[in-house]
């Protein structure tokens, strides 16, 4: 019998509107958690990424461009929803501890 693989290939835009989605909801859920994470995440990848391409410009490697697409897209996916989310509510954030 022949073993089936299955190949999600997934778009840009398909990866963008998952992360939008997935963050959109953890800020609806968390506002205290979502704000937390935003931070932290967000300062983490950009700097992965700041990184691997100043050692992409030094030495090129068989990283395909795809990659730095989607570290882009982590990076601006939940800036962007948090910036959604203040429009939503009118730019305040109310942190119930």
């Amino acid at each position: 019998m022949k073993k089936q693989t299955f190949s999600f290939n997934l778009s840009l835009l398909e990866i963008f509107l998952l992360e939008m989605a997935v963050w959109l909801a953890l800020w609806l859920l968390d506002n205290y958690l979502a704000t937390l994470l935003t931070l932290i995440l967000t300062a983490i990848v950009f700097a992965v990424l700041v990184i691997a391409l100043i050692s992409e410009a030094i030495d090129r490697s068989k990283v395909p461009r795809k990659y730095f697409w989607i570290m882009g897209i982590s990076v601006i996916a939940p800036i962007l929803s948090a910036l959604f989310y203040l429009l939503i509510f009118g730019g305040r954030i109310d942190f119930d501890l």
